[in-house]
Parts: structure tokens; C-alpha cells; sequence
């Protein structure tokens, strides 16, 4: 796996019960999954000697993150190495650009966008059609994740921040949406396919902040919708391995899709202790080109909470607290040093009453941070 990641770090955990040799390509000895990996080996994943140093006696190369340069990936291929999900595929994830022109040709349901050259042409972009002017949202098409790389802007003067990247900027349509989804899917080369429940996402400032699966309310003709979508999707663009769909439901009943992700992801990780099997496994699985597992969840509600990092460093007198007072929480924390906003853990916690598994998870999660104190 190039990258060292806390997904990294639980795809190890999900690999040792199925007997799965990991290597591990890191940044530096404290990244979380080089904390658990003896087979690490440190380097720069934007270097091609590297990743051919690293991918010798491997079976299968797979991603912690989607910054590994697409040039290089196509060397690796073209040299034999397997690549899940391959650079075709992946190139989706790395440039949003790319990735609404092949949405567009499969004729997937997206908000209304264009690459733009300059702020006047944003000002233009606002005022197509039935555009209705500004807010309108701007995206450099390479680099960005967790809020980094997107701005909302009302007007042609703050407009100019995103092009002093340097970077082609995508603009969108400000979607009116009621809720956002996300439809998590896993195929395998041989294109055996299997589709988790979906699931509603909160963000707090472009981060993922809570997931509650299944997504409460949600019509099931809709959700089918939106699965299906989802596969579809991953089998368009040939993916192996997990795919994160990231959707908008509108105010008028449709999704919209908003985000790529071809990798484990935060609105899966409720599945490590809410579905049969959770994603993690599933993508191994599927990388590997085993026999996907049972995607089901074993409870009717999951709610996942990330433990952001506040002004409270010391988390293990709160971990202790949390484990005394709710034996039933799982917590996974990532062996990260404590940073504001930084992701740092997660918390679920499932059963049959949504409202008292949303507070708990809450609550350990608040305790963890620091934000309360009992």
C-alpha cells in the first residue's frame, strides 16, 4: 500500500485475519500505519525509482491516498505490476476536471460546472442559463481534499483567490441540498460487486464530521438510486477496489454527484463494526481478487463520530473515561500526535435506537476532544 495513513493503517488491521503480507510505503516512521507495519519502507511516492524499488515482489499495488502521479503509474503497469485500481480509473479521483467529463459522458447526474480561466469567466459561469448569479463554488482540480482546495464565493473580487494556485479551477453550481449521501461500493477485477448501505454525512469546515448508516429517512427507491449509481459508476470507469460516491440530496428529491474517492473511505468506516464485513476487508478482497464479503449491517443503526484534535493532548485518561463509562463504544484512534481539526480517531457505536447511539458516539467523541468534561 503506498501511503501511511490511518487508512493504511486499518486496511493492515483488516488484512491479518485473511493472511494478507503487507508492505507498507511511508513518508516518515511516525505516519500511523508505519507505527504497525514491520514491513515498511520509507520514500517519496513522487519518485518512479522509488515506487519500482518498493513495488519489486509485491502482487498488488493499492493506495492509501490518490497523489501518486498518474505518469507513474502507467510505468508501473506497463512493467507488470498490478495496479487496483489502475491509473485510468484513479486519474478520476485526481482530477476533478477529469473526473465531470466522464461523469458527464455516462451520462451521471452532477451539479452544473465548467472549467473557468479567470474570475470575469466565474462571473460569467454565474450568470449561464438559469445559473442565477453568484455564491459559486470553485475547485482547483488537483490537490484537494477535506475542504482544502474549495472556496464558496459571492462575487467577482473573491473569485481571484483560486487561480493564484496556478492550477485549472473548475466552478460549480451552489447546490441547494437538503442532506449529503454517500454510496460506498466495492468491485473486483472479475466484477463481482457489492453495495453498503447508504449513508448521511455531516461536515464541519469541508471536514467529515459524523456518518449515520443507514441514512435515516431516506426513501428506499432513492437509496436504490443511489446505489446503483454507484456501481454503475465503478464499473464504467473499471475500478477494482472501494469506491466512495459522494452525493447531494437536493430539496426536490434528486442526487447529485459531488465527490470520487477510489479508496477506503470516512464514510465507510462505520462498517468496521457495523456491517458484516467493512470496507477495509472488502477492499483487500477485492484488490486481491478474492470473494467479496457480506456488506449487511449488523445492527440498524451505526453512527461514526471523528475525534478531531483540540487543545486537550492527553487522550488517554479520556480514552480510559470513555471505555468505563460506555463499555459498548468502539474506539480506533490513529497514533497521531493531537492537532487542531487534525483527524485523530473515530468512534462507533450501534443498536436499535438511533437517538441513543448518536448520543453516545457524540459524547465520546467530545470527551476524547476535550470539548467536555463528564
Amino acid at each position: 500500500m503506498i501511503g501511511g495513513g490511518q487508512l493504511a493503517r486499518m486496511a493492515h488491521e483488516a488484512g491479518i485475519p485473511l493472511g494478507v503480507r503487507f508492505r507498507l510505503l511511508a513518508d516518515t516512521p511516525q505516519d500511523s500505519a508505519a507505527q504497525v507495519v514491520s514491513d515498511t519502507v520509507l520514500g517519496d511516492y513522487r519518485d518512479l525509482d522509488t515506487l519500482r524499488r518498493f513495488a519489486a515482489g509485491c502482487d498488488v499495488i493499492t493506495f492509501d491516498h490518490e497523489h501518486v502521479p498518474t505518469e507513474h503509474l502507467r510505468a508501473l503497469q506497463a512493467e507488470g505490476i498490478a495496479v487496483r485500481p489502475g491509473p485510468d480509473a484513479l486519474v478520476n479521483a485526481q482530477d476533478k476536471g477529469v473526473m465531470r467529463a466522464k461523469l458527464d459522458s455516462i451520462g451521471a447526474p452532477c451539479p452544473r460546472h465548467r472549467l473557468v480561466a479567470d474570475p470575469a469567466d466565474v462571473t460569467a459561469f454565474a450568470n449561464e442559463g438559469d445559473g442565477g448569479g453568484y455564491p459559486v463554488v470553485l475547485k482547483t482540480v488537483r490537490g484537494g481534499y477535506d475542504g482544502k482546495g474549495v472556496w464558496v464565493v459571492d462575487n467577482e473580487q473573491e473569485a481571484a483567490a483560486p487561480f493564484l494556485a496556478g492550477v485549472p479551477v473548475l466552478a460549480e453550481e451552489k447546490v441547494d441540498f437538503l442532506r449529503e449521501l454517500a454510496a460506498n461500493v466495492v468491485r473486483s477485477p472479475s466484477g463481482q460487486a457489492v453495495a453498503y448501505p447508504v449513508v448521511e454525512s455531516l461536515q464541519e469546515n469541508g471536514v467529515c464530521a459524523e456518518v449515520t448508516a443507514p441514512a435515516p429517512g431516506l426513501d428506499p427507491e432513492l437509496a436504490a438510486e443511489a446505489q446503483a449509481l454507484a456501481l454503475r459508476i465503478a464499473g464504467e470507469l473499471d475500478i477494482t477496489g472501494h469506491l466512495a460516491v459522494e452525493l447531494f440530496q437536493t430539496r426536490d428529491g434528486r442526487i447529485l454527484v459531488n465527490e470520487l474517492a477510489m479508496r477506503p473511505h470516512n464514510s465507510g468506516h462505520w462498517s468496521m463494526d457495523g456491517a458484516v464485513t467493512s470496507q477495509f476487508e472488502n477492499h483487500l478482497r477485492a484488490v486481491l481478487d478474492l470473494p467479496l464479503g457480506d456488506p449487511r449491517p449488523r445492527a440498524k443503526w451505526t453512527v461514526m463520530v471523528n475525534v478531531l484534535g483540540g487543545d486537550y493532548p492527553d487522550m488517554y485518561h479520556a480514552f480510559l473515561h470513555c471505555m468505563a463509562r460506555d463499555p459498548g463504544l468502539r474506539i480506533h484512534m490513529y497514533g497521531k500526535d493531537v492537532k487542531p481539526g487534525r483527524k485523530v480517531g473515530h468512534v462507533n457505536v450501534f443498536g436499535d435506537d438511533l437517538d441513543d447511539v448518536r448520543e453516545r458516539a457524540r459524547h465520546a467523541a467530545a470527551y476524547l476532544r476535550g470539548t467536555i468534561t463528564e
